[in-house]
């Protein structure tokens, strides 16, 4: 799937070539507020971790990810780098989710295909979503999240499910807006926590 966003604004003969011929070049610049930046083509796709590009696509992102304050603010160890390609190539519940902006590294998601026991049907959790942040702000995580949808559709899943941290409002926001909400089976119970024991 590949569509075109715009990053900041277009270069003016793209603009005319957009439909707006019937305006002269200061007319359009002063209409649509251009800064005379290109067109970005974001490509979604869902990758294959054994393809070196992919793979070196995952690795920078998840470092990416890993050293900002919501990943920790540590980047991955050289071992993790080198082998999560593969580890995750190996899992036939693994599923990733690349943006590609012109070839290059712009998103991606984790997911892994669990089990729900109350549906009798397999779930689909998102275990990382990372947009780089020279890309933020232009829909990128509503397009990957919609792929893991597709995926999730696709393998009969019942629901997707993910976890975000409290203080992480900027993705609770565009989690809300894709359809999520808080885990709960009885409002007066109230809703579910993440925990873990560290092994």
């Amino acid at each position: 799937m590949i569509a075109i966003i715009y990053k900041t604004g277009l270069r003016l003969r793209s603009v005319l070539k957009l439909g707006f011929r019937g305006l002269s070049g200061v007319e359009a610049q002063r209409h649509h507020q251009f800064n005379y930046k290109y067109l970005i083509m974001i490509e979604i796709i869902e990758a294959n971790p054994t393809n070196p590009v992919h793979a070196a696509a995952i690795v920078q992102l998840m470092d990416e990810y890993a050293r900002d304050p919501m990943g920790g603010g540590q980047g991955l160890s050289e071992a993790v780098k080198a082998n999560l390609p593969t580890a995750l190539s190996q899992r036939s519940n693994a599923h990733v989710i690349l943006a590609l902006a012109e070839g290059e590294p712009a998103g991606l998601i984790n997911c892994f295909e669990g089990f729900s026991t109350f549906a009798c049907r397999p779930l689909l959790n998102i275990h990382d979503v990372i947009v780089s942040a020279a890309y933020r702000g232009q829909g990128i995580s509503k397009r990957l999240l919609n792929q893991a949808e597709t995926i999730a559709r696709r393998l009969d899943c019942c629901k997707l499910t993910l976890e975000v941290l409290q203080g992480n409002t900027i993705a609770q926001s565009a989690y809300k807006a894709a359809g999520f909400d808080g885990y709960q089976l009885n409002p007066e119970m109230g809703h579910a926590l993440f925990w873990e024991k560290k092994l």
